[in-house]
């Protein structure tokens, strides 16, 4: 087993290839999703003045630094916050983001709590770095969501003094096992950890795997998963139902969502669109793709069998009603957009590896479908699966039947929906039990 300085050193001379490597992707990343050069500053610990200014306002005396990496974890994180927020009126909070999406929303949470709340770009993980940031944040605690345990951050704040708590643990089938083959190097950073609050029982002896200590080890359930929190605001449901008015497709239409999608499924999932309006002939689809910027890509590849769709970025945009297709280019909302679904189709699931989180579309009581590579969401997967919740499948073409039974069994798709919903009950409280591990008794 390597101690932690010799894992640190190695770590720290595969660095600086790694970031030139990552480099180019990482500015044509930036320059798709809107991102600025001058916040490159604040990924090497420097903030603009007010930044710098408003963090110091924050409370000094319970001070947390929160990092959440995307779209995905800042909706954790977001939980979390304002369960924290709500329990202790004397903390403030700082946080960090790695994406341009993701900033976007933890800047929004940030405006609805002025004074306790900061956003700010996390730091990139070079020597030095992670320790100027936290002299300049200076927390008393730092809580990483999910699975962005850095290595120089980490070391950093375990050398000041400041526990380190791991929120929401991740530990997929398939990262266990591509982490065993390093755990000689990741066992010293991950034991510095001074809690890690996982979501299944399962996940409690994978991390034990890794040398954390079984008392530092605490079962929380999903903040994910929990119900808390998960109520998108009638506001929104009722603007989002005014966009769908505006393109041209009614309250009453059935319409399909696809949630989450990647390069290759959008038009293969049109594709099942069309065939499925030859037996349900008002259906209209919404595609909500992981990725916004791929936009013109994503219509392109629609025009190319005859589809033109809506664009929800664009004012006054009308779908082509042969073809009612809704192509929404915009973030933040996907929790929204579901609760207008007739049936939720989960991405990333029949042409990548992964899938995407089908939690958000069960807890709007929508039923769920998904491909046959839901591999991150093993554990979920299961659950719904267990309890009739979700229905998956193999491919496109089974896909298309189990839609069609679907939209003309509304007794059927009902009984998945509620099923679905009750089964994530179990998660219930996992927001508050992870908030009473954090804060100081």
């Amino acid at each position: 087993m390597a101690s932690k300085a010799l894992s640190l050193t190695l770590y720290n001379l595969a660095l600086p290839l790694g970031l030139v490597l990552m480099l180019p992707g990482a500015i044509r990343k930036m320059r798709r999703r809107n991102g600025r050069w001058q916040d490159l500053a604040q990924r090497f610990g420097f903030f603009p003045r007010e930044t710098q200014a408003a963090i110091n306002a924050l409370p000094q005396r319970e001070r947390f630094w929160v990092h959440a990496v995307s779209v995905g974890e800042v909706g954790v994180a977001k939980k979390l916050i304002s369960r924290l927020l709500k329990t202790n009126a004397n903390l403030g909070i700082v946080l960090s983001t790695t994406t341009p999406t993701g900033y976007a929303l933890a800047e929004e949470l940030a405006a609805q709590n002025v004074g306790r709340m900061v956003a700010i770009y996390s730091p990139i993980d070079l020597p030095g770095v992670g320790r100027l940031m936290l002299e300049r944040i200076q927390p008393t605690q730092l809580v990483l969501v999910e699975a962005e345990v850095w290595p120089n951050l980490t070391t950093s704040a375990s050398r000041l003094g400041i526990p380190i708590s791991l929120v929401n643990a991740r530990l997929s089938p398939r990262s266990e096992r591509r982490y065993r083959k390093f755990s000689w190097f990741i066992g010293p950073i991950f034991r510095m950890l001074k809690q890690v609050l996982v979501q299944e029982a399962d996940d409690v002896a994978r991390w034990q795997g890794f040398g954390v200590d079984a008392e530092r080890i605490h079962l929380t359930g999903s903040i994910k998963y929990d119900p808390e929190g998960a109520v998108v605001p009638a506001i929104k449901i009722e603007e989002l139902h005014a966009v769908r008015a505006l393109a041209g497709i009614a309250e009453a239409q059935p319409t399909l969502l696809a949630a989450s999608t990647h390069a290759g499924e959008e038009i293969e999932l049109a594709r099942v669109f069309l065939r499925l309006r030859e037996q349900v002939s008002n259906l209209a689809l919404l595609i909500v793709p992981r990725h916004v910027e791929r936009r013109a890509e994503i219509s392109a590849e629609l025009q190319s069998i005859g589809i033109s769709p809506a664009l929800r970025s664009v004012p006054n945009s009308r779908v082509d009603a042969s073809a009612p297709v809704l192509l929404i280019d915009t973030t933040g909302e996907l929790a929204a957009w579901q609760h207008l679904s007739t049936l939720v189709v989960v991405g990333k699931s029949f042409l990548a590896e992964g899938g995407q989180n089908p939690a958000e579309a069960a807890l709007a009581q929508k039923p769920v479908l998904f491909g046959p590579h839901m591999e991150n969401f093993t554990p979920l997967v299961n659950l719904l699966l267990k309890h009739g919740g979700a229905q998956q499948v193999a491919d496109f073409n089974a896909l298309e039947s189990a839609c069609r039974t679907l939209l003309q069994d509304q007794a059927k798709a009902k009984r998945m929906a509620q099923a679905g919903h009750d089964a994530l009950t179990i998660h219930e409280g996992a927001t508050m039990r992870s908030v009473e591990r954090l804060l100081p008794k």
